[in-house]
């Protein structure tokens, strides 16, 4: 069950778990604001941690809400559509056959049956993705178990609506957002190191920006690229 309460203009949903941590996130696009606290919490502390978070909670909405966002994509033939941050034009050709996806040059040619629906196009286009990224994560899971001394129990490739990724402490699960195929590579690296961190240190506290600043040092610099790129249309709904 939700429950809410007010930091001024700003509304807090609070949602109890059977978790040990207590967990903030601002989800875009406008920056709604979640808590996710342990059964025994009250909401009277859930409501003094929120307000130590308050100048963090503004800075993240602010940084939402001034992010570019793609148009909505229309899958017509020179629109842009990007793999590991190059810039390709879509070429939509017909085929009675099954549908693939092939990089020519600067096009990125769907191969499709006539009639194929706008709906089925973006499926196509999706799992392709998926697949794209999937191929790269296990050479960059294996280089970097090895050099932070820590095991992925499993991995899924998904699509994600508001993060990038996520890490499961206790299971040692990851999950990593399909969309990361289409940034530069060393944003998908970025994203996997930091997750990788998570099954040192669950929660974003001082130890954990320690463990990035050993591993990758120029993992702000990764994050604020990242965070500058233009993210998915979504029509956003909760």
């Amino acid at each position: 069950m939700v429950t809410q309460f007010n930091l001024g203009e700003i509304a807090v949903d609070v949602v109890k778990k059977d978790i040990k941590n207590i967990h903030l996130s601002v989800y875009p696009p406008a920056g709604r604001v979640r808590i996710s606290a342990p059964l025994r919490m009250d909401i009277d502390t859930i409501r003094v941690f929120a307000i130590t978070k308050l100048g963090w909670i503004k800075s993240q909405q602010k940084k939402l809400r001034a992010q570019e966002r793609e148009t909505p994509r229309e899958y017509l033939d020179r629109e842009s559509h990007y793999l590991w941050g190059k810039r390709y034009l879509l070429k939509i050709e017909e085929q009675d056959a099954a549908p693939e996806v092939e990089l020519k040059h600067n096009k990125m040619i769907l191969r499709i049956r006539p009639a194929t629906s706008q709906e089925k196009k973006h499926e196509i286009l999706e799992a392709w993705y998926r697949e794209q990224l999937k191929e790269v994560v296990p050479a960059l899971l294996s280089k970097w178990e090895s050099l932070m001394g820590v095991k992925v129990g499993r991995c899924f490739v998904q699509k994600m609506r508001t993060k990038w990724g996520s890490c499961s402490h206790d299971s040692g699960n990851i999950r990593l957002n399909t969309d990361l195929a289409k940034k530069p590579p060393e944003c998908l690296e970025y994203i996997v190191v930091h997750e990788l961190a998570h099954l040192l240190e669950p929660t974003h506290n001082q130890r954990f920006i320690v463990l990035m600043e050993q591993f990758m040092p120029k993992w702000k610099f990764y994050k604020d690229q990242l965070n500058r790129l233009p993210v998915r249309h979504e029509d956003w709904s909760y």
